[in-house]
This record gives structure tokens, sequence and C-alpha cells, in this order.
């Protein structure tokens, strides 16, 4: 199958992250998933930690979310019009996200952001955008920057194909770094449109926000007059209801949205207060458009989802955070017992296994990982049944579907994984 998909895709995947090229091995393809696991073509049993890379909080083939997929289906996939789900679903987001009035569907996370910039522009009539190391926010121009995730695991230092003009008006500074940020803003004086951030990143590992970061984000930008864009595109309805927003207690003048808030479908969303938002067409001359924004299936799927959470936020959000803190901490312990150095990094439900010293809080902690050592974890881990990202610079992702049992066998294969072997032992 890989071979065949080959001739025909570039590298056989839609998504370099899936290529599996950072540890030496041909990626499965996969038949199907229920619930925490998945299947592959040849019959192997996974425990998945991806999650479609974050959107499938509550599992694969949730039978509510999959009902709601089925039954808009049968009224039709697309319109190109206006349809009552769409504001079933704003109006569910509006409420998580108090500082949110408006929003726009578009359908992906890179459209999201990209949009979220140029409004953000259009609203201070400046240039200059920040953006911080290891951060991931799409494949835009502008935003492929010492932009992490799988363009840090192919090494790749930006993108061909980006003139330099493209990005000559995006800063990349490091993460957790105020000084950087402050003297951004003192050599580009009123100059600056945004800064845009992960909350949580993720694309580097995950790597929260030391001590009070992110709220010296908000008062330097408000002092600056310069937008702050949350990208909540793997954090929205992922660390709370309310998203890294609400766990951190701090408003940002820009949300961008994707994954859960489409049930596992291809969505995305940017929204802010009346103000700003009512600069985008037709209201405003900031134009974006997408001839499958807010499709019906996209919505269908993302309000069974979202109305979910919100039914049994109480009871999901506070499972979620038990059953990771006992995983990361077990697999950690594992590892430390066998003497492999290793810094585990989770906020709620998202987690990375950094094997290095640590601790980990930007990019040039992150890349000072073993890679190699990764590699052998991951391949093992995978042979045990336990399906990991293949990158050292991902975060994993537990889901409500996600047993004790589940725990405990992975658990159980790290130790195997790190276990020293036995000398003299059979099949040594």
């Amino acid at each position: 199958m890989q071979k065949r998909a080959e001739q025909m895709i570039p590298g056989g995947v839609n998504s370099p992250v899936r290529a599996y090229a950072a540890v030496g091995v041909d990626p499965p393809f996969i038949a199907r998933g229920e619930g925490s696991r998945l299947w592959d073509v040849d019959g192997n049993e996974y425990i998945d930690y991806i999650g479609s890379w974050g959107p499938l909080i509550l599992g694969h083939a949730f039978p509510t979310v999959v009902d709601a997929i089925s039954n808009a289906a049968r009224k039709g996939t697309t319109f190109g019009a206006s349809t009552p789900a769409e504001s079933d679903l704003a109006e569910i987001i509006l409420q998580a996200f108090p500082g949110m009035e408006k929003v726009r569907f578009v359908n992906s996370g890179t459209e999201a952001t990209m949009s979220a910039i140029r409004l953000a522009r259009a609203s201070t009539k400046r240039k200059y955008i920040v953006k911080f190391e290891g951060c991931y926010h799409g494949h835009a121009d502008a935003l492929l920057v010492k932009a992490g995730s799988g363009v840090a695991t192919l090494g790749i230092p930006g993108s061909a194909g980006v003139p330099e003009e493209f990005t000559q008006f995006t800063l990349a500074l490091p993460f957790n770094d105020i000084d950087s940020l402050e003297l951004a803003f003192s050599k580009y004086k009123h100059q600056i449109a945004c800064v845009i951030v992960e909350p949580v990143v993720g694309n580097m590992g995950c790597v929260p926000g030391s001590g009070g970061y992110l709220a010296a984000l908000r008062l330097i930008t408000q002092r600056e007059n310069a937008v702050l864009i949350f990208d909540e595109v793997m954090t929205g309805f992922r660390l709370a209801f309310g998203g890294a927003q609400e766990l951190y207690g701090i408003r940002p003048d820009l949300t961008t949205m994707g994954k859960i808030i489409g049930g596992g479908l291809p969505v995305g969303a940017y929204g802010g207060s009346s103000e700003i938002m009512d600069l985008v067409a037709p209201l405003g001359p900031m134009y974006q458009a997408g001839t499958l924004s807010g499709n019906p299936l996209a919505m269908a799927a993302g309000l069974a989802t979202l109305r979910h959470l919100q039914q049994h936020k109480q009871e999901i959000y506070s499972r979620l955070d038990k059953l990771a803190g006992e995983l990361v901490d077990g697999v950690a312990a594992a590892a430390t017992d066998a003497g492999t150095p290793v810094c585990a990094n989770r906020v709620g439900s998202m987690f990375t296994w950094f094997f290095t010293a640590g601790p980990v809080s930007d990019w040039a902690s992150a890349s000072k990982s073993d890679t190699e050592t990764f590699r052998r974890f991951f391949r093992s881990m995978l042979d045990n049944g336990i399906y990991l990202p293949p990158s050292q610079f991902e975060a994993a992702f537990l889901s409500a579907a996600h047993t004790e049992n589940d725990i405990h066998k992975t658990i159980a294969a790290a130790k195997r994984t790190f276990a020293p072997a036995r000398a003299g032992s059979a099949g040594s």
C-alpha cells in the first residue's frame, strides 16, 4: 500500500508528519477505529494516543457524532449557502469563550490563522507580526518560519517556495522569553500588528508557558495596541471546555480554532469582539471566503461533539487530567528506573516525553532531545501495540474513551521497552 501510494502521492502521504521518516519505518495504513483503539490493514490493534492529531477527544467513531454526520449527509453534503447548524455551532463556541462575540468558520487551522493575521493587520494598519520559535500555525507563507512540528521533524529550516519578501515582516522570537518580545516592540515601535501564540505549544512537543508568560503577553500587547491571537486550534475544548483561555484566565483579542470543533471533520474558525470581527467582509474591508466553509457535515459533527462535552464537562475533563497524569508519570518513571533521561511535559490531556534531562521550555531546550532514543522508544512501543506520534516534536493526546486498562497496558509496554537486556537471556 505504501509503495502504491508513493507512485501517486508525494512520499505516499498527504501530510508530512504521517511519513514516519524520523523513525525509519513504513507508516501503518489504518482500516478502522473505535473508542481508544485503531486497527491497521494487517489486523494489528493499537491503543491510540494521536486521535487524528487532537480532534477525537471523545474517541474514534463516537456513536452520537457518527449519527449526526449520517443524518446530515442524508439531507445533502454541501449547499454553498447558509444553514441553521452554522449558528448552532457558533452559539456553543461563543458560550464557551466569553471574549468572543462573533466567529467565522473556515475549513482548516491554516485558513483560520492566516485570516486572523490578515484581520489583525487590517485592524491595526500595521505590517509586522510576531510568532514564536517552535510554534506551528499552519503552512501559510508568512508563518513557515521556525515553525516546529513536521518542519522540525524532517530537518527543514523553513520551506522552499516561500520568498524572503513574504517573511520579511515576520519576527520569530524565543518562546517563554518576555525580554525578547519587549525588545521587538522597542525596535519596531508602532509597527507590530499582532502577536500569535499557541498558549500551550503542541508543535515542538507539549510546552506550556512558564510563570506569568501568557499574562505578560496580554499586558504588553494591550500597552502597545497590538492584537493578541491565541492559536487554540489544538487547545480549544481540549484543555478545558473554554480552552487555554479558561484554564489560564486570559482573554486574547482573536482566537483561532480547529480540530475538536469539527468532531473529526475538516474545520477551522477565528473569532473575537464584534468591533474587530465586523471588519470581515461582507461588513468590512477584510476579505476572506471559502466554498465549503461551514459545511453541514462538519457543523453536525462539531455540534454533536461540543454538546456532549458541555453536558459532561465536569466528569470528562477531570477524568482526562487524572488518567493523563497516571500515564505520563508511569511512562516517565519506567524510563527513569532504566536510567534513560526523560522530561515529561503535560497540560491536561496533552503531553510529551522528551528524551532529555530537561527542563523543556522552548525550542532551544526541546531540540536537545535525543531523537535516536526517541526512535527506539517509538518503534518498540508500536511493536507493543501503542500508537504514538512518530516525532519527538509532536504532542500526544488522551481521549475520553481511554480506560484505566489502556493506561496500565501502555505503562507495561514502556517498562518492557526501557528494561535493560538481560545478558545471556534466550534469544538475546
